[in-house]
């Protein structure tokens, strides 16, 4: 016996049953909202060239990726994000279309994530992307979407987190030093590395940046972090960043959902190309966010059709994992019935079954030899029906009744 064929690759699992169940169910439920507000499903290619994640705002890490080789030696990668090839697809494909474009997506992505046990490498992800406006009502549609998406399922308590990368870009950008040790950072805030973050900024030297920098990823919480934030850093162009975000939570919170709204001003993400808003949705179960987006207004400008966008992914299979041990999980049903062939009328019996189809039952066809059989093993999968199919004629037996053969 090889040694890996019984087993899958470190960061994937195989689904049963209900876990599929679970899975297509949140697949529909997010589709059919984003339908609702006119969004349009797009599919893009499973296997992307490597070049169109490296360059400008998109330098994915190339530890993350999958890569392989095409026939002509090419370097490719599955895919591993869902909103950059989608802006390859509006630049190219669609630039012609009257905007805004609405879309949504439902498809898997890959990332290795060999250093992180038990994150998954292969998962499925939906979300919608919003191109063409730099507005706030562009803002606060993608963030009711979001918002709605949340609250699909009404046993999933939830939470929003909000932040802005412009404040840390801003900081950053006044700092003297290489990129390399700009990208180190952005790394150790998204972790909240504390210590580590700590002595990289003093080895910069003390003064108004790296101050603020050591204190950016504690910056979470209620209103009171924006105010925090403002005699922090004490500065126009953040000020302004501030008081956009106030006013998205007073709009959000006039929704009713006040006391789900909170900030993280250390969101900062390890895409590169959101330049503007960015938040973070939590379901409760799930200590990782289940839904993460924000506006990125350079991304397709980098593909040569210069249009601002927002969006958001949601990570499905993390939703119906959430889902299974809900009070909303989906369970699998009995057949209605099962429909058996008497000896000589096997095909007559598949025939029937199909008809019975079609009106809408679920069936299953029977395969044992005999009606005894068929009832022992109706009764073990909770089948309370069996049709029997003979010549010119069918017969129901119902299966708790049964007394047997003559």
């Amino acid at each position: 016996m090889k040694r890996y064929e019984l087993i899958t690759p470190e960061g994937t699992r195989d689904l049963l049953f209900e876990e599929c169940l679970a899975r297509r169910e949140v697949e529909k439920k997010f589709a059919s909202i984003y339908k609702s507000f006119g969004y349009s499903e797009v599919v893009t290619t499973g296997i992307e060239f490597y070049d169109l994640f490296t360059g400008g705002s998109r330098n994915l890490s190339q530890e993350s990726m999958y890569k392989l080789v095409d026939s002509k030696g090419r370097l490719l990668v599955m895919r591993p994000d869902s909103t950059i090839p989608i802006a390859r697809l509006v630049a190219t494909r669609l630039k012609d279309q009257l905007l805004p474009l609405r879309l949504y997506y439902v498809q898997r992505v890959y990332e290795n994530n060999a250093l992180l046990k038990g994150r998954s490498d292969e998962i499925v992800q939906t979300g919608i992307e919003l191109i063409g406006f730099d507005s706030k009502r562009a803002d606060y549609e993608v963030l009711c979407l979001a918002v709605t998406a949340l609250t699909a399922y009404k046993s999933l308590d939830f939470r929003l987190e909000l932040g802005d990368i412009g404040i840390f870009n801003h900081l950053v950008d006044s700092l003297d030093c290489d990129k390399d040790t700009k990208k180190q950072i952005r790394q150790l805030i998204d972790l909240k590395s504390y210590p580590v973050l700590n002595d990289l900024l003093d080895s910069l030297g003390e003064n108004k940046i790296t101050t603020a920098l050591k204190q950016l990823p504690s910056l979470f919480g209620g209103i009171e972090v924006l105010d925090k934030a403002h005699e922090l850093c004490n500065d126009k162009t953040i000020d302004k960043i501030l008081d956009k975000l106030r006013l998205v939570y007073t709009r959000l919170s006039s929704l009713g959902y006040g006391d789900k709204i909170s900030f993280d001003l250390g969101i900062v993400n390890r895409n590169k190309y959101y330049t503007g808003i960015v938040f973070q949705g939590y379901l409760a179960g799930c200590g990782e966010a289940v839904l993460q987006g924000g506006r990125y207004n350079k991304l397709l400008g980098e593909f040569g059709y210069d249009v601002p966008s927002i969006g958001f992914a949601i990570n499905a299979d993390a939703v119906a994992k959430l889902l299974l041990s809900s009070k909303e999980a989906p369970v699998i049903k009995p057949a209605d019935c099962i429909v058996w062939g008497g000896k000589g009328y096997v095909v007559e019996a598949i025939k029937y079954a199909r008809e019975l189809t079609e009106q809408g039952k679920t069936v299953e066809n029977g395969l044992q030899d005999t009606l005894d059989e068929t009832v022992k093993y109706a009764k073990t999968k909770g089948i309370k029906e069996i049709i029997v199919v003979t010549k010119d004629k069918t017969s129901s037996v119902d299966v708790d009744n049964y007394k047997g053969e003559n």
